[in-house]
């Protein structure tokens, strides 16, 4: 799993739990405002309900008297419809008075409180004493219902263009009923119609809007500080992921700095196969998170070449096929340490087998074709380009043009066919830098790389570095002016009649006392009692005197100068001189 994956899996996480916090807020507020519009229907039906039982009870409490006699008014005349019965109107000592029966007497109350309060109530019937109650079209159907249900029904309705909740109450007729209605037919436990109410739905919906106004403010704001700690978790994790990445990077890093140290030529390396990878990576159409992967994978390459013995990894010249062998177990080393560290478990197998070949004859598994990973195939290339390109001290550089030739003809053989195409795109415009070669520039680079010109016996340089440092004079550390030959005589006759070992250390006493008179001299032991010194100006040779080592032997010592500066001249030249 890459890093950049890890990384998108966080976020895809946090979007996640921010949207299920957002729906789980927007299901509280619509289910709140669901419950308080419900509620609203709810209590306008509760308030419907009472009024039917108020407008009841004192219905039933009119009919239980009989009905109840009023004075005549403009408010309250005598009820055509009670004409029949013989004592509708009495007179009394102060008043005439009319009798008003319930239905008469309800429907005036329903209607002063309309007028009152905006609810609407009215007895209403299919068969009609009064036309004024006659039924509207909700209530012929709600009369229609009741008379099957025997049973309230209400829903809501328009009355106008406003909402309310419209209920009608059947009225079951009774033997008291009888009095006024039995000239309707009616018969007792009849229905003969239905007392309805309509409650204006309103002041309702206003107190339903003003608290859904008030919970999306209050959730808003829970909401709103939900997702910030959502943000702040995940930038938090997202911090901590990038600090044990950064740790680990730091970690793996500093051992590729230790590598780099340890051999310069592999430092520039590195980063060159990085860039050359991203390159052919990017013409072949590769996202950014292979590309990084790709990129991430090259700095990493040679890690492996930690474990690989000085003696092979910094040798100037060819290899055995003892010491090959050797340091191709850095590519095994590698993928052990990059596979043992979660940040890098993606690169590893890209690592591991970028030394295979497309024909199977590459190592260390000889996978061919398809087997091997096409982004190991691309640091392949990378890393065998810049090889090509580079100076090392047992082979010349090409130029470009060069080697891409050279990879072209490889291509199906060592180097994959379409990475090569890809590759001779974006590599023939490439500039090299003159100056990356394996030549030491330091002190300590020049004492390891001498490590392997060095006498065993005297500590002196030998023949071979001479021979080096001869072919590159053009290097500035290189240019020395002055030789002088020096000579040990009758050094044969010291070693017989006083022995090898005796001759061994007086050979190893004259080579320090030559360093140390000549501290700005390079030496060399050219073959067994002759020496080299090389100076960068003409220096006046000391007197043998000086050359305590030689006193009380009979050896002897002469010595040759010669000037070599603007002189172009080899090792067989110089022993030819001397």
């Amino acid at each position: 799993m890459s890093v950049q994956f890890k990384n998108r899996l966080l976020q895809y996480t946090a979007i996640a739990i921010a949207l299920i916090w957002t729906a789980i807020v927007i299901s509280v507020v619509l289910l709140n405002i669901y419950n308080y519009y419900n509620n609203a229907d709810q209590f306008a039906l509760h308030e419907a309900e009472v009024s039917i039982k108020k407008d009841l009870a004192y219905r039933t409490w009119v009919a239980s008297h009989g009905g109840v006699y009023v004075p005549i008014t403009n408010k309250t005349p005598p009820n055509p419809y009670l004409s029949h019965i013989p004592d509708r109107d009495i007179i009394t000592p102060h008043k005439k008075l009319t009798l008003m029966n319930p239905a008469y007497t309800l429907s005036q109350m329903m209607k002063d409180y309309s007028d009152l309060y905006g609810v609407k109530a009215k007895i209403t019937s299919k068969n009609l004493l009064n036309p004024n109650n006659a039924p509207d079209d909700w209530e012929n159907k709600a009369l229609d219902i009741i008379e099957i249900t025997r049973k309230p029904y209400y829903e809501k309705s328009k009355v106008g263009d406003q909402d309310y909740l419209r209920y009608l109450n059947p009225l079951v007729t009774k033997e008291d009923c009888l009095k006024c209605h039995a000239t309707q037919g009616y018969k007792l436990n009849d229905i003969r119609g239905g007392v309805a109410v309509s409650i204006p739905m309103e002041q309702y919906y206003n107190i339903a809007s003003k608290n859904s106004k008030k919970l999306l403010f209050s959730l808003s704001l829970i909401w709103v500080a939900g997702l910030f700690i959502i943000y702040m978790a995940y930038k938090k994790i997202s911090e901590n992921i990038q600090i044990k990445i950064s740790m680990y990077e730091q970690n793996i890093y500093s051992l590729v700095d230790v590598i780099e140290k340890r051999d310069s030529y592999t430092a520039g390396h590195t980063r060159r196969v990085a860039h050359y990878s991203k390159l052919i990576a990017t013409e072949m159409g590769f996202n950014e998170e292979k590309i990084d992967l790709l990129y991430r994978a090259s700095m990493l390459h040679d890690i492996g070449k930690i474990s690989t013995p000085d003696s092979v990894l910094l040798k100037p010249g060819q290899l055995s096929p003892l010491e090959f062998s050797l340091i191709q177990e850095h590519v095994t080393t590698s993928y052990e340490i990059l596979k043992h560290v979660d940040i890098f478990k993606d690169l590893a197998e890209i690592v591991r087998h970028h030394h295979e070949r497309y024909d199977g004859k590459g190592y260390p598994q000889g996978l061919s074709g398809a087997e091997t990973p096409l982004l190991s195939y691309i640091m392949s290339l990378a890393d065998a380009f810049d090889a090509m390109t580079t100076d090392r001290i047992y082979k010349g550089k090409k130029i470009v043009a060069e080697a891409l030739k050279d990879i072209t003809e490889l291509s199906g053989k060592q180097f994959h066919p379409e990475v090569v195409l890809n590759a001779v795109k974006v590599l023939k415009d490439v500039e090299i830098n003159l100056n990356i070669h394996q030549e030491p520039n330091t002190k300590l680079e020049r004492e390891r790389f001498s490590y392997f010109y060095k006498d065993q016996l005297s500590d002196l340089y030998n023949r071979s570095y001479l021979e080096f440092i001869l072919a590159h004079r053009d290097n500035i550390e290189f240019q020395y002016n002055c030789v002088y030959g020096i000579y040990l005589h009758k050094f044969t006759h010291y070693n017989q009649v006083n022995g090898w070992n005796s001759g061994n250390l007086l050979l190893k006493n004259f080579a320090d006392e030559l360093k140390n008179i000549f501290p700005d001299a390079m030496i060399f032991r050219l073959f067994g009692d002759d020496f080299i010194l090389l100076h960068k100006e003409h220096h006046d040779f000391q007197d043998i005197s000086l050359f305590k080592s030689l006193n009380n032997t009979d050896v002897e010592m002469s010595y040759k100068h010669i000037d070599i500066h603007n002189k172009d001249i080899n090792i067989d030249d110089l022993e030819k001189l001397l």
